[in-house]
């Protein structure tokens, strides 16, 4: 070993700060599983996103406790009660209905996470753009909605789980694609 190599911060120096000990007790910290459960919990909601576009309705309902429950306010303005899906085959049927769309690119963006006591249940809001392509009178159409999902999640043996979603679309616009 070279004397330089002896005073490296990345060399390990028993009894010194920044060893492995140092890392299992991050790792056994409250603010690692922290950080470990939002990065879960978000790709719960990416997983969601990912099966919704690529008409993958069982990955979807995956996603869900299987008692879980999908809740869907109609467009901004409407005075229809929601649609409430409750069940992972209830949930699955309902994605069925992006069939008629030849494309959706779901993209998902700000996510507030709230834990509650104990650390197994969180609240959540996540931001998404959702396009929605359809063809209409020989023209190509992009169905953009500003989508708020308010979801409360559980771990569950099977990970982290939404067990309600309420979607609800803050805005639409209804514009031709160009070639």
């Amino acid at each position: 070993m070279h004397d330089d190599e002896a005073d490296s911060p990345f060399r390990h120096h028993p009894g010194e700060p920044g060893g492995l000990r140092d890392l299992r007790e991050f790792q056994e910290s409250r603010a690692f599983r922290e950080l470990r459960d939002r990065s879960e919990l978000r790709d719960v909601v990416q997983t969601y996103a990912h099966g919704a576009d690529r008409r993958k309705p069982d990955l979807v309902a995956s996603m869900f406790t299987p008692e879980g429950r999908l809740v869907i306010h109609r467009d901004p303005g409407s005075t229809e009660p929601p649609a409430v899906r409750t069940g992972r085959e209830e949930i699955a049927k309902a994605l069925a209905s992006l069939e008629r769309y030849l494309a959706t690119t779901h993209l998902i963006a700000n996510q507030l996470v709230a834990f509650e006591p104990g650390g197994d249940r969180a609240n959540a809001e996540t931001y998404c753009t959702a396009h929605h392509i359809y063809e209409s009178c020989g023209v190509r159409r992009d169905r953009v909605m500003s989508i708020r999902y308010l979801d409360t999640f559980a771990r569950t043996d099977e990970g982290w789980r939404i067990e309600t979603r309420t979607l609800h679309c803050d805005w639409v616009q209804d514009r031709p694609l160009t070639a």
